[in-house]
This record gives structure tokens, C-alpha cells and sequence, in this order.
């Protein structure tokens, strides 16, 4: 499985995998009227610019097609979007695309990553070389509540 470079034209996917894997994984983090805000079915403007401006990988499966997705803003130098359907956890979609966005920060002459993880993503990020910096809240409009995140970092 190598991850590849998303097409515009995929945009609608994406956002329904980021969806999919919210409702999924966090349940336990967050409460369901704030999860259903912050997750509508209608594709916000924003997301369509981010797959067109930012490096933004996807990993297709077999089955699936499009199973998981994660980009480098490359503005802030920020992980943003790691998200895998619900139906494909435990493949090593996640880890793929994580070790791309690594790589390419790496080649675009990044010396750090940041990223504000949900609670019950933390782990994952742990795992692939990130610190907790602090625990914050992440002001989301779309959710229309400040939601508890964990701020991380990793040096490259």
C-alpha cells in the first residue's frame, strides 16, 4: 500500500471518510450533539481548498476504494486530516500516510511537525514520534464548542 496524492475531484470522498471515522472514533471523546455538528454531510468550501493546496494523501483498498486520508498544511507545518473509514482500521492505512506527510515535511525543509489531536487519537500519534505538548481546547466552528484536543509535536 503506497500512499498517493489526492485529486480535487475526490474532494466529496474525503469528507465523507473524515465524517465516517469521527462518528466511529469519537464517540467517547466528544457528545453526540457536538459529533453531529462537527460533522455535517455538506462539504465545507475549506476542505476543497486544502486537498488542492496542500500536499494531501489518500490510500485506496481494494475493496473500498479511497480508505484513508491525511495532509501537510503547509502553512502552519501542521498534520491535519489522518482519518481512515471505520471498516478499514488495522491495515496501516494511518501509518502510511503518516510516514509520507513525514517525509515530505522532511523533503520541503520542515525541522518540526505540530498537530492538535482528538483524545482518542493521541496514542496514534505517540506511536509515530509525536509528544504531547499540552492538553487545549480547539475552538471549532462547525461544531460550535470548543473541543478538547491534545497539542503535539514532533521534531523531524
Amino acid at each position: 500500500m503506497k500512499p498517493r496524492l489526492a485529486r480535487c475531484d475526490e474532494t466529496a470522498t474525503l469528507w465523507r471518510i473524515r465524517n465516517l471515522a469521527i462518528r466511529h472514533g469519537c464517540q467517547d471523546a466528544y457528545p453526540a450533539d457536538v459529533i453531529s455538528a462537527w460533522t455535517p454531510d455538506a462539504l465545507p468550501h475549506g476542505y476543497f481548498e486544502a486537498v488542492k493546496s496542500n500536499p494531501f494523501y489518500v490510500v485506496d483498498d481494494a475493496e473500498y476504494g479511497v480508505a484513508a486520508t491525511g495532509f501537510l498544511d503547509l502553512h502552519s507545518g501542521s498534520v491535519e486530516a489522518i482519518f481512515t473509514l471505520p471498516t478499514c482500521n488495522g491495515k496501516g492505512y494511518a501509518s502510511a500516510i503518516m510516514q509520507a506527510i513525514i517525509d515530505e515535511a522532511r523533503q520541503r525543509g520542515f525541522n518540526q511537525l505540530t498537530l492538535a489531536a482528538t483524545p482518542n487519537a493521541s496514542s496514534f500519534y505517540q506511536r509515530h514520534g509525536f509528544r504531547v505538548v499540552r492538553e487545549a481546547l480547539y475552538p471549532s466552528a462547525l461544531a460550535q464548542a470548543d473541543l478538547p484536543c491534545v497539542e503535539m509535536i514532533r521534531e523531524l
